[in-house]
């Protein structure tokens, strides 16, 4: 852990679970500074928190927590959505990560497992459980199939277009600057600069983005 600990929010409308989780978080040194069991109070605690990351299920009684994604990848942009849900449905993943959210674990996941996936989330990476990520990045190439016609795209660096392309192809923050030779803190200044240019909010859209540029091969 870092010495500012990764602060969490924790959203599941049942309470015993919810609780766990928190708990659990907490114990591994996280600073768990929320939590919420509806659409309604998870928008407007975590406005007020601002946490590092938001563990979200979907399944939030008579609503669902996409409803909460759109709104904190709208008014909370430094703050990283990770859906924690029993669903790996292939149309629930799609519909969170089109959302807005990060990353997608199901509940089945270890303990280790969750918590690396929420401080892989914070540090910016795309996370999820075995086998939803081959599906998220089939479907933004599916998409990427007939591209829209747009305005010309915003010049980068060769080092920015170097560090997206190895982002597409799914290597962390960390396996990067190994590969590049350079730090780790300057692998995310240029994954900051390129979203700021490119004018998106993750590092999901920035693989969409590769991946329609055909930065992927």
């Amino acid at each position: 852990m870092t010495e500012t600990p990764i602060s969490v929010m924790v959203v599941d409308d049942h309470p015993l679970w919810r609780d766990g989780v928190a708990r659990d978080l907490s114990e591994r040194g996280f600073e768990v500074r929320a939590t919420a069991g509806d659409v309604a109070s998870a928008v407007r605690i975590a406005s007020a928190a601002r946490p590092d990351v938001v563990l979200m299920d979907l399944n939030l009684g008579t609503a669902s927590g996409v409803e909460a994604i759109l709104a904190i990848a709208k008014d909370l942009p430094d703050t990283r959505v990770l859906v924690l849900s029993a669903s790996g449905e292939h149309a629930d993943v799609l519909e969170a990560v089109k959302a807005g959210a990060s990353g997608y674990l199901v509940k089945s996941a270890s303990a280790e497992e969750l918590v690396d996936a929420v401080q892989r989330t914070a540090e910016g990476d795309p996370v999820f459980t075995a086998g939803l990520a081959g599906l998220v990045l089939g479907e933004y190439r599916r998409m990427a199939a007939s591209p829209e016609s747009g305005d010309e795209a915003p010049r980068l660096t060769e080092r920015e277009t170097e560090v997206m392309r190895l982002v597409a192809k799914g290597l962390t923050a960390k396996q990067i600057a190994t590969r590049l030779k350079i730090s780790h803190r300057t692998v995310e200044n240029h994954v900051r600069s390129t979203l700021r240019k490119l004018q998106l909010h993750s590092r999901i859209d920035l693989v969409r983005y590769a991946i329609e540029h055909g930065l992927d091969e």
